[in-house]
């Protein structure tokens, strides 16, 4: 978890290498191959939504060729966040995500990657989500 929240050195090459100890080039995101670079993206778009990343483990579960681990992303939101709802400009406010991570590990790496995160309660909690009033 620390590749995600320790700032990502500016140099990609740098910052390749280090996804590259870790992951397998393409590694499966929730079904779909991304490749390293993309991988990276992912990390610096994080990063940039993001201040004073930090995670506070639920549960680990080791198994062969598996790992799974459930925990709160926390942080504050400090930068753009993108959602499936849009763009969410930064509001200053904690943030606290639910995850889960089921990890597939090749050699040592990880090669797939299954992750449910509870977006809908962040998104709630950064004031950007409301219900609407019944019809009628």
């Amino acid at each position: 978890m620390g590749l995600w929240s320790t700032p990502l050195p500016d140099d990609d090459a740098e910052a390749l290498a280090a996804f590259a100890e870790i992951y397998t080039d393409p590694v499966e995101v929730n079904g779909t191959a991304m490749a390293l670079v993309d991988l990276l993206a992912r990390g610096r778009a994080v990063q940039r939504a993001y201040g004073g990343i930090g995670h506070r483990l639920i549960d680990r579960v080791d198994a062969p060729g598996r790992l799974v681990v459930a925990f709160h992303l926390l942080a504050t939101h400090t930068g753009p966040l993108e959602t499936p709802l849009g763009t969410v400009a930064a509001t200053g406010r904690p943030v606290d995500v639910r995850v889960v991570d089921v990890l597939t590990l090749t050699d040592g790496r990880v090669s797939a990657i299954t992750m449910v995160a509870d977006e809908l309660t962040a998104l709630h909690r950064l004031g950007v989500l409301a219900l609407a009033e019944p019809a009628g």
